[in-house]
């Protein structure tokens, strides 16, 4: 039972206490199968994304689209329970079909349909946190790595809050508005990020061409090829008087970041005398290869006055060349194919590429002979990078704003 009757924050006008409810009051169990195959495509919960196509999850089908015949039917609406426990999901999410459209669920999820309680409320309910604790005193966690195992009969037996319908409405309809301003929010920022990415395609030459497709007015010569070497210099300086202890990483997203805050600890030795000591403005090259990075990531050290970096980083700064232009030059993927070349065939080690620092500053470079026409795509970049800095801050503190009302008016 639950000891707390009202949550921390409520709408004008709501004073009693709540009520409880059993899952299985207010919902039952989805039987229905696919036994007709009608139903052709399958679903899945995630628990970061809610119910989307398998594909779309998975860039693949995991199910046989053959046989499908004895999985769910899932109707929009429906919410399911997926015993998948993952960092985002201790003890697996509860979501709810909002496609607007019927598919099919592998009968290891738990599907069901409620009634009596509004849906918009009874979703938002599960996403708090606040049910984790029946789920962890009813069920286990140690069965199977990946899976969280509760009998159904005592998860139907899970207590629900259940304020009046309309202070239900109230609650739904708010997160409701509140979630479309955050998906809003979100798309604008999937915008300007696929915007940029094609900026990034058509203002840089293309293998082989020596001028880019778009260009600022008045510039209409050639770019011309340049080594790495004659516009930049190598940085070896070491943090030998422990002037930095700030251990940094390369994040292909968020570029020299917090090893700190991008691991949440420090892989870095305790000593780091023997570091590489880099200040602001100066670029880095990690080696290790991701997915979607296939020849690692080269970025500029921006956030911080200082830091440390393994050696296994090559460091240098630009001497002869605009250091915003550089840093938009390396978010292109321009530069693979000359790292391709020189770094050693089959040789990758570890997730390392095998590419000596001799053979990084032989890398070629088109780059625009006007300093000015550097300077302009420079600019053009930086500030568009603001932008989406500023739309991800702002939708940062929408998502913070969200999970501190999820606390607070809910119990």
């Amino acid at each position: 039972m639950m000891s707390k009757k009202s949550p921390q924050l409520r709408f004008e006008g709501f004073t009693d206490d709540w009520e409880e409810r059993k899952l299985g009051d207010i919902s039952y169990k989805v039987k229905e199968k696919n036994k007709t195959g009608e139903f052709t495509e399958t679903l899945t919960n995630s628990a970061e994304y809610g119910i989307i196509n398998q594909r779309d999850f998975f860039d693949k089908d995991i199910s046989n689209a053959k046989n499908l015949t004895g999985y769910y039917v899932v109707k929009n609406d429906d919410f399911v329970y997926n015993p998948r426990i993952s960092n985002f999901a201790p003890v697996g999410p509860i979501k709810r079909n909002k496609l607007g459209r019927t598919g099919v669920m592998s009968p290891l999820y738990y599907v069901f349909r409620t009634h009596d309680i509004d849906k918009n409320y009874f979703e938002k309910y599960f996403d708090t946190v606040y049910w984790h604790r029946f789920m962890e005193l009813n069920g286990d966690s140690g069965a199977r790595a990946d899976r969280f195992a509760i009998k159904v009969s005592v998860f139907v037996e899970m207590p629900i809050p259940y304020p009046t319908m309309d202070e239900q409405q109230k609650i739904g309809s708010f997160f409701k508005q509140l979630d479309d301003t955050i998906a809003l929010h979100q798309r604008k920022l999937d915008l300007l990020k696929e915007q940029k990415k094609g900026y990034l395609q058509k203002m840089f030459p293309k293998n082989g061409a020596k001028v880019p497709e778009l260009r600022f007015a008045g510039f209409a010569d050639d770019w011309e090829d340049r080594k790495l070497s004659s516009i930049a210099e190598r940085v070896t300086r070491k943090n030998k008087n422990n002037e930095s202890t700030l251990p940094l990483t390369i994040s292909a997203q968020d570029g020299l970041v917090d090893q700190n805050d991008y691991f949440n600890k420090q892989v870095a030795s305790r000593d780091v005398t023997g570091y590489f000591l880099v200040k602001n403005g100066e670029f880095a090259y990690n080696k290790s290869y991701s997915n979607g990075y296939p020849w690692g990531a080269i970025k500029r050290l921006d956030k911080y006055e200082m830091g440390v970096l393994s050696t296994l980083y090559i460091v240098f700064k630009p001497t002869a060349i605009n250091s915003q232009f550089l840093v938009s030059y390396y978010e292109t993927t321009r530069w693979y194919r000359e790292v391709s070349k020189n770094a050693a065939e089959g040789a990758r080690n570890h997730g390392l590429l095998n590419i000596s620092p001799n053979d990084f500053f032989n890398t070629l470079l088109t780059i625009p002979k006007s300093a000015e026409e550097q300077q302009q795509i420079g600019s053009f970049f930086k500030q568009l990078d603001d932008t989406i800095a500023l739309h991800q801050r702002k939708l940062d503190l929408l998502k913070e704003q969200k999970k501190g009302f999820l606390q607070k008016m809910f119990v």
